[in-house]
């Protein structure tokens, strides 16, 4: 069973360290434009990794198997949408702004796989 407790852990460091590199070591090398990009992607990576960390707690209170797909979606949704932002902001062609909403869509995915199965052990 994947431990989504240290992968969330592991994802929030890696979103704090390249938070820090866009701050201090991009800042004067990149558009305004190109930031954009490299802070939206930390956001929406920092979000997700703590909805990893949910994920993992849920897991040790509720060991159900249909959770893990949820957060299986989410660290998809973070190496696709995150990733396509960080490598535009760091020179990649403009195409890869069509592999963003494809981590987008794995982040719809991995939430509204969360709330069925919660509203599932509600029940």
């Amino acid at each position: 069973m994947p431990n989504f407790i240290a992968l969330g852990a592991l994802n929030l460091l890696l979103a704090v360290v390249l938070g820090a590199f866009g701050a201090h070591g991009l800042k004067a090398r990149l558009s305004v434009e190109q930031l954009g990009w490299w802070q939206t992607g930390v956001q929406y990576h920092s979000w997700h990794a703590l909805g990893l960390v949910a994920i993992g707690l849920l897991l040790l209170q509720q060991p159900a198997a249909a959770v893990r797909p949820a957060g299986w979606a989410l660290q998809i949704g973070i190496v696709l949408f995150s990733g396509s932002l960080y490598a535009m902001a760091l020179g990649a062609p403009r195409w890869f702004g069509a592999i963003t909403p494809l981590g987008g869509t794995a982040f719809i995915v991995g939430w509204a796989l969360l709330a069925w199965v919660a509203r599932k052990l509600g029940q």
